[in-house]
């Protein structure tokens, strides 16, 4: 369809078939009455963050419309909607409307439909749904473009708008009567999609249908089937599994002296587990250390591990102290079911041999010599108690100028000092720390761990109540503006 402004004589197209009252000429924007063909009034184009044009196609939800009309509305001196005006090719009407970049699609419904306990109730009921009064606003049209049906009102105007989670009635008061609508959120990405537009404004607030972000009816249903199959995967794993000792054996240090040793194949059952090591050898003021691989047999595939093994103790100060054990354990993680072998390296602490304690005491008396458990000789004037250690008995006699040394000289000649303590030793050598032999290994396939089980299924429960509480929280900031919440607010 084409019409001829009569002011400006610019020809107005528009690709849609359906009986049109008045349009705005685009170019010169005179209201054009169509049955006069003479302009009632100009109004203001509409450029308010207007993303759509007059005669622009979009497919919504497989519907297909042509943007017909377009009309800012104003509140106040400051506030601004647009309302475009749809037709499908049947010559059905939908609205979408925008309001701080919120996008609601509105359908026009009969008011027959529409039940009120009272004319002023705040609860209006629209077949099964309940809708509560968010607000009352008074308007009036600011800007308008395309082509209209009906008359345009340019006197004040009355919403009320009757709110259900993410669905609402618009009713429109005005002198030419009461009108209802029908409407329900459409997301930006679907109106962007729609329209092919490239760029629409960012949306500010919380809008008056606007969904919360996640929908929480669906999340905890999903996330109490996924609790249930956990419930009973862990019942499967718990059910095959056989808890028991799969290995145990004692290796002597000298048996894996620099070399590896590979021990016997022990098969594991059921569902994944830890597999528990526990470790002792008889470590007495030293050290000792395990090394062991983890080999399954299917894949080859190695974990290793390492543990050292320590315990000291002593007297300082007149207490003893002591620290580390004969003992420990570690685990390998979340061991799969299959066939297994150890890979076994292990090392020690070497005991320190050393000389027993040993004393000679020359006929005259007057001369002691004194050796410790680590070969130190100590040389004494039993005279004048003067007392002078040394590191062994060459140093002794390389001294030939201290009134030790001398004393020894003169006592002992040329007699071999180690001879004469030597004859004096119960035995030659002992070991200063007790020989530790070996280590002994068992390892025990633990029951499953219920550990995880219950994190995921605290984890799960949690994060419901925190959409639950959240939804909670973000339905109380969208009421918070309208004079009819349901909500109390400190």
């Amino acid at each position: 369809m084409h019409y001829i402004c009569p002011v400006c004589k610019t020809e107005n197209t528009i690709d849609a078939d359906f009986k049109i009252g008045e349009y705005v000429c685009k170019s010169c924007s005179n209201l054009i009455d169509i049955p006069k063909n003479v302009s009632t009034k100009v109004v203001k184009k509409p450029i308010e963050n207007v993303v759509l044009e007059v005669g622009q196609k979009g497919t919504i939800d497989g519907t297909e419309y042509t943007v017909t009309g377009i009309i800012i509305r104003k509140y106040g001196s400051t506030i601004f909607w647009r309302e475009y005006y749809l037709k499908d090719k049947k010559g059905g009407n939908a609205f979408l409307s925008e309001s701080d970049g919120h996008w609601v699609l509105l359908y026009s419904i009969d008011k027959m439909e529409i039940k009120r306990k009272s004319w002023n109730s705040i609860i209006l009921q629209y077949g099964t749904l309940n809708l509560r009064r968010y607000e009352t606003t008074e308007c009036h049209i600011h800007a308008a473009a395309g082509f209209f049906e009906d008359s345009l009102d340019f006197g004040l105007s009355t919403y009320k708008e009757y709110v259900n989670g993410t669905q609402m009635i618009s009713e429109e008061k005005s002198k030419d009567g009461v009108q209802y609508f029908f409407g329900k959120h459409i997301s930006r990405c679907k109106v962007k999609k729609a329209f092919n537009i490239a760029n629409l404004p960012n949306y500010t607030g919380i809008g008056i249908v606007q969904p919360f972000y996640v929908n929480v009816k669906q999340a905890i249903n999903i996330m109490a089937v996924s609790a249930l199959i956990i419930c009973l995967i862990q019942l499967y794993v718990v059910a095959t599994r056989t808890n028991a000792s799969v290995f145990e054996q004692e290796i002597y240090f000298a048996d894996v002296l620099d070399k590896e040793m590979v021990s016997k194949s022990f098969e594991l059952s059921g569902g994944s587990a830890p597999l528990k090591v526990e470790i002792s050898s008889d470590v007495n003021n030293s050290w000792a250390n395990v090394g062991l691989g983890l080999v399954n047999e299917k894949n080859n595939e190695i974990v290793f591990a390492s543990k050292d093994i320590e315990e000291y103790h002593g007297y300082e100060d007149g207490e003893s102290w002591s620290e580390g054990s004969k003992d420990e354990s570690f685990n390998f993680c979340g061991v799969a079911p299959g066939k297994y072998h150890f890979v076994i390296s292990a090392q020690r602490q070497e005991p320190v041999q050393t000389s027993l304690p040993t004393t000679y005491r020359s006929p005259d008396g007057n001369l002691s010599l004194s050796r410790d458990a680590y070969g130190t000789i100590s040389v004494t004037n039993n005279l004048t108690l003067e007392t002078t250690a040394f590191g062994d008995a060459k140093l002794i006699r390389k001294d030939s100028m201290s009134a030790l040394g001398k004393l020894v000289h003169q006592t002992l000649g040329k007699t071999d000092i180690d001879s004469l303590l030597n004859a004096n030793a119960q035995a030659e050598t002992i070991s200063a720390t007790p020989e530790n032999k070996s280590v002994k290994i068992k390892a025990e396939w633990l029951p499953v761990s219920f550990g995880n089980f219950v994190f995921v299924l605290l984890f799960l429960v949690a994060l419901a109540l925190g959409l639950y509480f959240g939804r909670r929280a973000f339905e109380r900031s969208k009421w918070f503006n309208s004079s009819n919440s349901p909500y109390t607010y400190s």
